[in-house]
């Protein structure tokens, strides 16, 4: 049997290469739309540079080094109740909060830190925060209370970010709001968040359980900033 060795084939415009010395180098291609490759090899296909397809099918059980998109999700609640909530006035929730701990909880990540009600964020990158209150009105009925978000971008002066409204028409009534930011974390020592309630009636209280999500906050961590 007679065989002819080469190291490459060349085409007549002299660009287009097809390189034989260590298995099948093909390129660069140049041609109409439509013109397809299809490649089977024993081992491993590699290429070198971007490879870009307008579409994939088939299963990708198999593949590794892809990233999740979703790196990061936490959950903090609020142990106890607050006790009457000053009326008519600002007030930042700074006590008694810790990590979710309820059986089958799940922390994806790294988790967010807390000092006095601020959280530090782990990484840079954009999240979705979500404020979940649950309100009593212990002794009188409320008009209108909000729950709100303050975000930081400098680690000092904080601004309104997101709002919900509540309102309890009698006293001893419950009621609940939930209130959502996106904020995109350029940096950890100065982007932060917190979270602050205003309610226009005495003997109003955020209520607090060590064992469930009564009052709590949610941090998603959804991709690079």
């Amino acid at each position: 049997m007679s065989e002819i060795r080469v190291t490459s084939v060349v085409g007549e415009n002299g660009g287009d290469r097809v390189g034989l010395t260590t298995g099948l180098t093909v390129g660069p291609l140049t041609g109409t739309t439509g013109i397809g490759a299809t490649i089977s090899h024993h081992g491993h296909a590699q290429f070198a540079g971007v490879c870009t397809a307008t579409s994939f099918s088939g299963s990708g059980a198999n593949l590794t080094g892809l990233s999740s998109g979703l790196a990061m999700a936490d959950q903090w609640r609020l142990t106890t109740s607050t006790g009457n909530v000053p009326a008519n006035s600002d007030t930042y929730i700074t006590d008694n909060w810790s990590r979710v701990n309820s059986d089958g909880f799940g922390q994806l990540g790294t988790g967010m830190t807390q000092s006095t009600g601020i959280f530090t964020f782990p990484s840079t990158g954009i999240y979705l925060v979500h404020w979940h209150i649950e309100t009593y009105a212990s002794s009188n009925a409320m008009p209108r209370g909000m729950n709100r978000i303050y975000t930081t971008t400098d680690n000092s002066s904080y601004g309104f970010a997101a709002n919900s409204n509540i309102s309890l028409y009698t006293s001893g009534a419950y009621g609940s709001s939930d209130t959502f930011f996106q904020f995109d974390v350029t940096n950890t020592s100065t982007h932060k968040v917190r979270f602050l309630v205003y309610y226009q009636a005495s003997g109003v209280q955020l209520v607090g359980d060590s064992g469930a999500n009564k009052t709590s906050a949610t941090f998603l961590r959804l991709g690079d900033t």
